[in-house]
């Protein structure tokens, strides 16, 4: 299997857009996968600096409804002419930051014909799935970070019921990717116990404290490969990897061969 950012909030070289959102490019045995797509076209111009063809995109995942995921839809839309767009069937609800920043998805786009909407579980062939684990039991909760969900004239902190996560079973591995983590890394781990976990941890607001550093430890219990980004924060992330030996920081143009 072959990884590819094709978006994160970070490069490492001088030719890559950068933006906060996140687009990987997955290229597994039967299938070629896009998750996410940021919050831009910068995605898809990227896409083009590393000889990377959208058009042969076979299925487009939304990891969550939030923009610097799905900005970048209709973009996709436009450039690739067949794949489907798999979404949460929540995801097009209106999110905000607090009361002020609408942070959801363009509603415009919610009707297209080749959006298909998924609930707990959906297979894209017998080696790649989507879970959304809303029935799962969440043990470590942070809060939503004034997160919320615009309910009438109510603003309710959000419970991310539209968030869901891509495992990938290829060669005797089990690849698990999450846009943002936003249930909670530590039960997202503990739910799939994955070989490789890529994808954000949602912990850029967080101190350098020692709950942080217990986090990090009790990550690194498990045996799984981490390759995080875009929501952790690189100072976090430098925090973290002082506790996790199997912690690495994926950037903007960089490829990952499992």
């Amino acid at each position: 299997m072959k990884i590819t950012a094709l978006l994160e909030n970070t490069a490492r070289r001088a030719d890559m857009q950068t933006e906060h959102g996140l687009s990987l490019y997955i290229e597994t045995e039967n299938l070629n996968v896009l998750f996410d797509m940021g919050q831009s076209a910068n995605f898809a111009e990227n896409a083009k600096t590393l000889g990377i063809d959208l058009k042969k995109i076979d299925v487009a995942v939304l990891s969550h409804g939030h923009y610097d995921h799905g900005g970048g839809l209709a973009e996709f839309l436009k450039i690739n002419s067949h794949a489907p767009v798999l979404i949460h069937r929540d995801a097009f609800l209106p999110h905000y930051n607090g009361t002020e920043k609408y942070i959801g998805l363009d509603l415009a786009l919610a009707n297209h014909p080749r959006i298909i909407y998924t609930d707990d579980i959906y297979k894209l062939s017998s080696s790649v799935s989507l879970f959304s684990c809303n029935e799962k039991t969440r043990k470590h909760r942070f809060g939503s970070f004034g997160l919320t969900e615009k309910v009438g004239k109510r603003y309710i902190e959000d419970d991310f019921r539209h968030e869901q996560y891509l495992l990938v079973e290829e060669k005797g591995k089990r690849i698990l990717f999450s846009g943002c983590s936003h249930k909670g890394i530590e039960d997202i781990v503990s739910w799939f116990t994955p070989d490789v976990l890529i994808g954000g941890f949602h912990f850029s607001k967080m101190p350098l404290d020692e709950n942080l550093k217990q986090i990090a430890k009790r990550l690194n219990a498990y045996p799984t490969e981490f390759y995080t980004c875009h929501c952790t924060g690189e100072m976090q992330f430098l925090f973290m990897k002082e506790e996790m030996h199997r912690l690495h920081y994926l950037s903007c143009g960089e490829t990952i061969i499992i």
